[in-house]
């Protein structure tokens, strides 16, 4: 049973990952670029730096999550709260929100501890990571899904090392031919990144109503 829990606690942490990294962003459209101007060396040594901080992102939000989590008291509250951070959340993306703009200027030659570091100061700048996995956390720990003794965090947040590793690679390998659609999203990031969050929103609504129905 306890070989079965840390499988999905690293398919979880995994899927988590590739779910909040997949779309085109400063970090991974970054990769890319470096691949393109650089070679891919650069671009390996610059993903290290990102994921290096991920690590470290993603451990310290479930050491949040874990102090939450020992007032159950309050789970229920933040279920309510996620709610509501979930719905502003899509209403700032779907109606708010201006479009992105492309990435411009080019890229100089650097060395690879130069790429080394980049990677690690983007990921430290972008702070999305932590509160992300706060609440991924606690809502999977709350259906039972994850739990927060230490086998299970390293597992968990291996798993989103994996995860965030494989798509940083799939944008150095592949962003040539998906330059188009990468595009694509981009223009449309906030479009899809409302309507994800609109869906959790709705999902855990559902799920304050069933347990007041109780």
């Amino acid at each position: 049973m306890l070989t079965i829990n840390l499988v999905v606690s690293l398919f979880l942490g995994f899927l988590t990952a590739v779910i909040g990294i997949t779309p085109p962003g400063l970090i991974n459209m970054t990769a890319a670029k470096v691949n393109l101007k650089e070679g891919k060396r650069s671009a390996y040594w610059f993903v290290l730096g990102a994921v290096i901080v991920i690590f470290f992102q993603a451990a310290l939000a479930i050491l949040f999550a874990q102090f939450i989590k020992e007032h159950p008291n309050v789970i229920v509250l933040l279920r309510e709260v996620g709610f509501g951070i979930f719905l502003i959340l899509s209403i700032y993306f779907l109606f708010i929100a201006k479009k992105p703009k492309k990435i411009k200027g080019k890229i100089k030659k650097r060395s690879t501890s130069t790429r080394f570091f980049l990677g690690m100061l983007l990921s430290v700048l972008n702070f999305f990571p932590i509160p992300y996995y706060v609440f991924v956390s606690i809502t999977l720990a709350s259906y039972n899904l994850f739990y927060f003794d230490i086998s299970h965090v390293i597992i968990f947040v291996t798993g989103v090392v994996l995860g965030s590793f494989l798509v940083f690679y799939f944008y150095i390998t592949f962003f040539q031919k998906i330059q188009g659609k990468t595009d694509y999203f981009m223009r449309n990031m906030n479009t899809i990144i409302g309507s994800i969050t609109g869906v959790i929103a709705v999902v855990t609504l559902i799920n304050i109503i069933k347990y007041y129905l109780k």
